[in-house]
């Protein structure tokens, strides 16, 4: 039996092999390190040889990506001023190939695909975690919690997270019902069990307010555009002074205490003062990507001692911005913090703007979600992480021209308008009908 190119490459068309793809996609960023090379070879045989099927409808314009690659472009061209070349070569490498799979499946699949890839995804990469994990001791602060196959509570939190997002979002903007329907609610509760084992306050905070940011978008859905963005406009008003009031009346610390933190969010206020330290020390282009967690190097060797990092691999400053200063100056850290920002920008504008567009709706939600985790994360600036890759999908999205209104669940049956002349006369509703 033969299949059609079109099958493998045609969103909507392909709803098996997306959703396959993204899942498997999902579990290599997961457990990478776990089953090594291997894994990342069928990353890339997910998505590269999509291009051989039909490279210009894969591809697209590449004119029209020229805000998306330029960060990955120059974390490759800093090898040139890097202290570790070969270090930043190849992680420069890995970081621009794994944009352009990123790219490629944005134009091979369509938002439903994405949705149930990452609810499949999720569901596979929590299960493993839940028969194969571990407890893990923070000798910073004393607590034990579960990390699952991770290295860390942070990430099982992260896709934890994801977890509930997608699961949320699948139903209230998507409008899945039955068979997805179920799977959003199985996928949902154990992805909230998972947040909760993990006691990543990080992961928790972020996915209330991103839930509650895609209850909100939900909500503003059922509204015209206008006075969408009238209401937006006042919401987002009515936050910024709740915010804060919030803070002044001493709410962050509250905050804090209900998950054991102190005031120095366990030791992350002193690594990102050691972090803009050393960004002043190189300001424009930074010591190279990949470049500063080096062994051998004398900084990190000193940090890592200091937070009982005794692998002496696998950490960083825990804030994207203040990583990206580091490895890529100032240059670096305004070009991720340009695909970033527009891609925020760009899909906001579109679920403004338009009768119904959930994708806009959703990977809004998604993008401001790696937005507060850029502050205390660096999900967007690694290879093989599920938060970059999210990230480009979103960002190339906006690519893609779409006509104003878009397609998506009705919430309320539509109802024919008469015409005016018709009322008027003696005739039958059939005629006014047909009138």
């Amino acid at each position: 039996m033969r299949i059609a190119k079109a099958s493998l490459v045609t969103p909507g068309e392909n709803r098996a092999y997306g959703i396959v793809a993204v899942a498997l996609s999902l579990f290599v960023f997961a457990y990478s390190t776990l089953f090594g090379q291997v894994s990342i070879l069928a990353y890339y045989g997910l998505w590269l040889p999509l291009v051989l099927l039909d490279y210009r409808r894969v591809l697209g314009n590449y004119s029209r990506y020229l805000w998306i690659l330029p960060f990955a472009v120059f974390a490759c061209l800093s090898m040139f001023w890097s202290a570790a070349p070969a270090q930043t070569l190849r992680t420069g490498i890995q970081y621009l190939s794994h944009v352009i799979c990123a790219l490629i499946a944005m134009r091979t699949i369509d938002i439903a695909t994405l949705a149930r890839g990452v609810l499949v995804g999720v569901g596979l990469v929590l299960l493993y975690s839940f028969a194969f994990g571990v407890y893990h001791a923070d000798p910073l602060d004393g607590t034990v919690s579960f990390v699952g196959a991770f290295a860390s509570k942070n990430q099982l939190g992260f896709y934890a997270s994801l977890g509930v997002y997608f699961a949320v979002a699948a139903v209230t903007i998507l409008g899945e019902r039955r068979l997805w329907m179920a799977v959003s609610a199985g996928v949902g509760l154990l992805s909230g069990y998972a947040l909760a084992v993990s006691q990543s306050a990080t992961s928790v905070l972020t996915t209330v307010a991103v839930v509650g940011c895609c209850i909100g978008l939900n909500i503003l859905t059922w509204l015209t555009p206008r006075n969408r963005k009238s209401l937006f406009v006042g919401g987002t008003i009515l936050f910024a002074v709740g915010t804060v009031a919030f803070i002044s009346a001493g709410g962050y610390g509250l905050v804090l205490g209900a998950f054991g933190k102190d005031a120095t969010l366990t030791g992350r206020t002193y690594l990102w003062q050691q972090g803009i330290e050393a960004a002043a020390a190189n300001p424009w282009f930074g010591v190279g990507y990949q470049a500063y967690w080096v062994q051998g190097f004398s900084e990190a060797e000193r940090l890592w001692e200091e937070f009982y990092i005794g692998t002496r691999t696998g950490f960083h400053f825990h804030n994207t911005f203040i990583g990206a200063a580091v490895e890529t100056g100032a240059i670096g850290l305004l070009l991720l913090c340009m695909v970033l920002v527009v891609t925020i920008a760009g899909h906001l504008g579109r679920f403004l703007s338009t009768d119904r567009h959930p994708e806009a709706a959703l990977l809004l939600g998604l993008a401001v979600l790696l937005a507060m985790r850029a502050f205390v994360e660096i999900d967007i600036m690694t290879p093989y992480h599920v938060g970059s890759f999210l990230l480009y999908v979103a960002a190339g999205k906006l690519t893609i021209r779409q006509s104003r209104r878009m397609a998506g669940p009705t919430p309320w049956p539509a109802v024919p308008r008469l015409p005016v002349a018709s009322l008027a006369t003696g005739a039958s509703p059939q005629q006014r009908l047909r009138s």
